[in-house]
């Protein structure tokens, strides 16, 4: 089911009115996400510990169906508010980051934190630690190679990053791959003030707090994207963190309307 929000009609919505009731809410199913329902999924989502945002999406959903492993820390109000205070920013700015750069979920269905290998940054990481990128690229090319690509996605990376860290060594595969609900690079974990790769690894393992913070400290770590957050110049923002074809998917768009629906004040710069 894809993320269920006020406006939206039908019987994804019915169902949703239903789990709703289910959990204490008095709403007439009528498959019509109305104010009444987008009400009734914030009451959920703060007395679950979620982030209050009226949106029913895959966490919300979750809980709502009872299904979320007792391992995992999902992301809350909370936890947005430390990082604003962190970054100097409105919380509507965090929200707004937080709802079209992460990936949702930061941890897979079966509990591990989400991960896609970048082969070509494995081939580079390889090299830096002495090791033939060469002869690792001809051959294993769907796990060391120069171009992008090679992706098995979900759960099947963790596959990939097994079998790079017995042809490489855990730390060149944990510094290959994003992780977590921010894709935040391995090969960051240095300048981000973490002691080792694997020290990183084990800090997104832990909870979307966690991985919340690492994104925090990327941001701090980048002096002009750290102003370009704090100023609210989103084409700015989505080019530095997107790269510049952020265009081609209205990232820089995205930001303002969500910033301005989480209540944000355009114009107006955090002190």
């Amino acid at each position: 089911m894809d993320t269920l929000k006020q406006g939206m009609v039908g019987y994804q919505v019915a169902e949703l009115q239903q789990l709703l009731n289910t959990h204490g809410q008095r709403l007439l199913v009528d498959g019509d996400f109305g104010a009444k329902t987008f009400a009734a999924v914030q009451a959920v989502q703060r007395r679950a510990g979620l982030v209050v945002d009226g949106r029913a999406g895959p966490k919300t959903l979750a809980v709502l169906r009872g299904q979320v492993a007792k391992d995992i820390v999902f992301l809350s109000e909370a936890d947005l508010q430390r990082a604003a205070k962190a970054l100097g920013v409105e919380l509507a700015a965090v929200k707004a980051v937080n709802l079209v750069e992460s990936v949702g979920c930061g941890f897979g269905e079966d509990q591990r934190p989400r991960i896609l290998l970048e082969r070509h940054v494995a081939y580079k990481r390889a090299d830096a630690a002495g090791m033939d990128s060469k002869q690792l690229a001809t051959s294993y090319p769907n796990l060391v190679n120069q171009k992008r690509g090679g992706y098995a996605g979900g759960s099947h990376e963790w596959s990939r990053f097994a079998h790079l860290a017995s042809i490489t060594s855990q730390a060149v595969a944990i510094e290959a791959c994003s992780w977590g609900a921010f894709q935040i690079m391995g090969y960051h974990w240095q300048p981000l003030g973490y002691a080792s790769a694997e020290d990183f690894m084990a800090a997104m393992c832990q909870s979307e707090a966690d991985q919340l913070a690492a994104f925090v400290r990327f941001i701090q770590a980048d002096t002009e994207l750290h102003q370009a957050l704090r100023a609210k110049d989103w084409p700015e923002f989505a080019r530095r963190y997107n790269g510049p074809a952020y265009r081609e998917n209205l990232y820089d768009t995205k930001l303002a309307t969500a910033y301005q629906r989480f209540g944000g004040q355009p114009g107006k710069a955090a002190a």
